[in-house]
């Protein structure tokens, strides 16, 4: 059975630079930073005292008061953009087959806030006083089942966890349901809020943060020679996938196709990627032969590009060592220079940026690579948002644990 054409008709995002996405595109383009000093906790005795929040998020929006105390915020911001990608997708405005809706939605870490708050409350006040939401409230798989809950889609309804790969990992599965005919439409991304006191204080303790606090905005800076480590971030990012017939069928608004998936393991260290990239390289190249295209048929890649000392140059490896002479011809930029990393939503928004780079023909700066690494010799787009003429684009994330995962997609015409 030939393999089914899988389009993207619906976006959704809460971010650090914007909780829509006609408010994170022209921030991206400006080359604008979302990264500021820690104001939601008292940050005074960690050694990262900045991260990449969330700002003037509005949850009445989307859920009433009784409602919102059943979610921890990773859930909040994962259903938020779920909603809005579903509402961007028009779909319900649409005659449609529940059964053959499914939800494929991840978080890299979970409720981390409320285990937090509840374990002082157990502390504080013993266990009686632990609330009944405090389970499904923390769980991961609730953004999947709440949304399926809300709309009645009864199709396949899932949440893989695989770190900094989680949002790319349910987008791709998404697809291959859509692909084999398990749905006709999935709603897929992943969720984060990790920027809590045990998650800053773990990631700092870990040395994977950078510590750049005199100057918050300039501590993302992917390829630069004076990179430090990560900023960490936190949002979601939704697609809706659709396959490609039951789109047009309905007159759906198309972003873009996504034509590839590729998966590989490093099998080599907990946190650190593979010295010479093979397990980037090999999960590229099976994404790229999964799309049947050729490796100088990519124009860009949204690069996992996290701002990390060992993590940079292990990725420029794998691109050198993938697209040879080609890889001098990509344009290559890191979203996560403005936005931090969203751990478990990062796939999920750099895929929405990857899509939005295809459809508008515009690709946006990495910013403060003000000394770029002399072993980081690609073209990362470090000065300004650049009009192309793209067809195919590239999307990465690498996460701890040695679990990677691309995507590839195409511009629709």
């Amino acid at each position: 059975m030939p393999k089914r054409r899988v389009v993207v008709t619906g976006l959704g995002c809460i971010t650090p630079l914007g909780n829509s996405v006609n408010e994170l595109w022209p921030s991206l383009l400006s080359g604008k930073s979302g990264v500021s000093n820690i104001t939601h906790f008292d940050a005074s005795a960690m050694t990262v005292k900045f991260s990449a929040s969330i700002k003037n998020f509005d949850s009445e929006k989307y859920f009433d008061s009784k409602e919102k105390r059943k979610y921890d915020l990773f859930m909040q911001y994962g259903l938020a953009a779920g909603i809005d990608a579903i509402n961007d997708s028009n779909l319900l405005n649409t005659d449609f087959d529940h059964n053959r809706i499914g939800v494929s939605i991840g978080s890299g870490i979970g409720g981390l806030p409320s285990i937090e708050q509840t374990h002082n409350t157990y502390i504080k006040s013993g266990p009686r006083r632990i609330s009944p939401f405090f389970v499904p409230a923390t769980i991961i798989n609730m953004i999947s089942g709440n949304l399926s809950i809300k709309y009645g889609f009864k199709g396949p309804n899932l949440s893989i966890v695989t770190a900094c790969t989680t949002g790319t990992h349910n987008i791709g599965e998404g697809f291959r349901q859509i692909q084999y005919s398990h749905a006709d439409v999935m709603i897929c991304g992943g969720a984060e809020m990790a920027a809590s006191p045990l998650g800053i204080g773990g990631f700092a303790a870990a040395r994977a943060l950078s510590t750049r606090n005199e100057n918050p905005e300039k501590a993302s800076r992917p390829w630069d020679i004076d990179r430090d480590g990560f900023v960490l971030g936190d949002g979601a990012g939704v697609l809706v996938l659709e396959e490609l017939e039951h789109a047009k069928q309905r007159g759906a608004n198309i972003y873009g196709e996504i034509i590839g998936y590729g998966m590989s393991a490093d099998a080599f260290h907990m946190t650190l990627p593979s010295e010479d990239g093979d397990g980037a390289k090999r999960c590229m190249s099976n994404a790229i032969n999964d799309a049947e295209i050729n490796p100088e048929d990519v124009g860009y890649i949204n690069a996992h590009g996290t701002s990390t000392p060992a993590g940079d140059i292990v990725e420029v490896r794998a691109i050198k060592s993938l697209f040879g002479e080609h890889s001098k011809n990509l344009i290559i930029n890191s979203t996560k220079s403005m936005i931090g990393h969203l751990l478990g939503a990062a796939g999920g928004v750099e895929a929405l940026v990857t899509v939005l780079s295809l459809k508008n023909q515009k690709i946006h700066p990495t910013i403060n690579v003000d000394n770029q690494d002399p072993e980081c010799d690609l073209d990362f787009n470090a000065k300004s948002s650049k009009e192309v003429n793209i067809n195919i684009a590239l999307s990465n994330s690498f996460g701890f644990g040695g679990t990677n995962g691309s995507l590839i997609f195409s511009k629709y015409d």
